[in-house]
């Protein structure tokens, strides 16, 4: 923000240029130590943790999952309303997190701008729908690795990856910011490869048949009709989770104004070439109804790419692939125990969990936030009596429905936000990033994601009743309201007067410097600024 707009926020909010206070402190590595946590992301690790840092193991079998349940058309149509669906909320969100850049995030918005009690519900909410995220990925983890052996059960995989991921997260956020900038911009080129590799197979060039279009016609564009549609809904929620977590990373960005707006801007190029070019690419090369592909009954599956390779006649794909698929794991089960552990050590430093999660090491490690994070990743051991393919699931019911309700409820604070500013004659144009499409944009979210919530689960009210797919399916909903209603009452909140509403604290205007990325040449700034800009 220029100078004169810092200005224009001072005059009317009476608040001073904000200096680092006695709570704020320098560590050794010339770090700044700002509420309890380190600020030690760069803005390149801000742009390749937008990119491509939850992409994982997920990403590249779970597309099987959307052609089995819809078609490869039917799977496209739901990754791009869900693609438009984020793109908002990143709008909606950077807005906010640009001016204050906090841990909390959202969830803390949700408090200043709404409701107290909403910010308690909202904030137990994303947290356990990044633990859910965890759990079905170390269950996708023992899911890939039973296609070398079936010696080791599925939980004893599950245990070795979670002792090794105890280790990683708990190794700091400088450590976490270099690993996702490395096996995102690996995984980021994996999948452009991948996509070269589905032309080759799809043209001939691989396996010498032509495939082209022709599994759109014979099985089918489509699949399970408006049943499998709305599975896709769900799994393109969780797919996309991650998107808005950029903006937690502004509470240990070293430059937060410059860097979540890039980072979010990343997002439109996350969406169509990573997600919507996974389900184009894989719907061209593996028919829909293909047993290998992962659906409910799987107690391993394999991702497309394997699939197609080895009717290619590449009988090798599959240890290939799923070495690739085990480098995303090392990226995307850390990037979730750092999202939820970051989320409810917000809380907790806001007095909405319990205090000792607000503890950290000297080096800013929320360590008891990680470890109970990591800890709620373990009912992935729910595999031991179901197949993992069900577990699949069930985890991807609950963190898809809790990612609508975040959604949601990102375009209502926003639209309080807007009506913060105005009731208090704060213009929009001193903002240092703004949204399109307002007022449209947030209500969109807001509306949209309430009525995707209520229809994520319907098919299993059809015949014959699927009692555990219900449960799954809405459960989040009444612990939501509990959560709300409960802390409302207990602590008598009000909604926030939009002309009271805390527009001061939070606010880093301060942070900057030089930008770290500017003093770099050759071939890693001009490959970065083709990337990342």
């Amino acid at each position: 923000m220029a100078e004169t707009d810092d200005k224009k926020i001072v005059a009317m909010t009476g608040t001073t240029h904000q200096e680092p206070d006695a709570g704020e402190v320098i560590d050794a590595s010339d770090t700044l130590i700002d509420d309890g946590v380190r600020r030690a992301l760069k803005s390149r690790h801000l742009q390749m943790i937008a990119l491509g840092g939850v992409i994982g193991p997920g990403t590249f079998y779970a597309t099987g999952y959307a052609l089995q349940y819809s078609g490869p058309v039917g799977a496209l149509i739901g990754y791009i309303i869900l693609g438009v669906d984020v793109f908002f909320v990143t709008q909606s969100l950077g807005e906010m997190a640009t001016l204050f850049p906090t841990t909390g995030s959202f969830n803390e918005f949700a408090g200043r701008f709404v409701d107290p009690a909403l910010s308690f519900a909202l904030g137990w909410n994303y947290w356990y729908m990044w633990g859910t995220i965890l759990a079905n990925e170390y269950n996708g983890a023992a899911l890939i690795l039973t296609f070398w052996t079936d010696k080791l059960p599925n939980y004893a995989w599950i245990l070795i990856c979670w002792v090794l991921f105890m280790f990683t997260s708990l190794l700091g956020v400088l450590v976490y910011g270099e690993m996702e900038f490395w096996l995102a911009s690996f995984k980021f080129v994996v999948v452009i490869i991948l996509y070269l590799v589905a032309i080759l197979v799809d043209t001939g060039a691989i396996g010498g048949e032509y495939i082209g279009f022709s599994y759109w016609k014979d099985p089918g564009p489509f699949a399970n009709g408006i049943n499998g549609f709305g599975k896709v809904l769900v799994l393109a929620a969780v797919m996309y989770s991650g998107t808005e977590a950029v903006a937690i990373t502004g509470g240990e960005s070293r430059n937060p104004r410059k860097d979540i707006p890039k980072a979010l801007k990343q997002t439109f190029w996350r969406i169509l070439i990573v997600y919507v070019g996974m389900v184009f690419f894989t719907g061209l090369i593996v028919p829909s109804n293909s047993d290998a592909l992962l659906n409910a009954t799987s107690k391993s599956a394999a991702s497309p790419f394997t699939v197609a390779l080895n009717k290619a006649g590449w009988a090798g794909a599959g240890n290939l692939i799923n070495a690739i698929i085990i480098v995303t794991l090392l990226s995307s089960i850390n990037s979730a125990i750092y999202i939820a552990s970051r989320c409810i050590f917000a809380q907790a430093k806001a007095g909405r969990a319990p205090g000792f999660l607000a503890k950290t090491t000297k080096n800013g490690v929320p360590v008891n936030a990680i470890v109970l994070t990591n800890l709620f990743g373990l009912i992935s051991l729910l595999n031991i009596s179901e197949n993992a393919g069900n577990v699949f699931t069930y985890l991807l019911d609950i963190s898809g429905s809790a990612a609508f309700i975040a959604w949601a409820f990102i375009g209502l604070t926003h639209l309080r936000f807007r009506s913060a500013l105005k009731a208090q004659n704060i213009p929009v144009s001193s903002l240092p990033f703004q949204s399109f499409g307002y007022p449209y944009v947030p209500w969109i979210l807001f509306v949209g994601n309430i009525f995707l919530v209520f229809i994520s689960g319907y098919t299993t009210l059809l015949t014959p009743f699927d009692l555990k797919g219900f449960i799954f399916s809405y459960l989040v909903i009444p612990i939501f309201i509990i959560l709300y209603v409960g802390w409302k009452l207990y602590h008598k909140t009000k909604w926030v007067d939009p002309s009271e509403a805390d527009m001061a604290s939070g606010r880093r205007d301060w942070l900057g410097g030089v930008d770290e990325e500017s003093s770099g040449t050759g071939l890693f700034k001009r490959v970065k600024n083709v990337l990342v800009g």
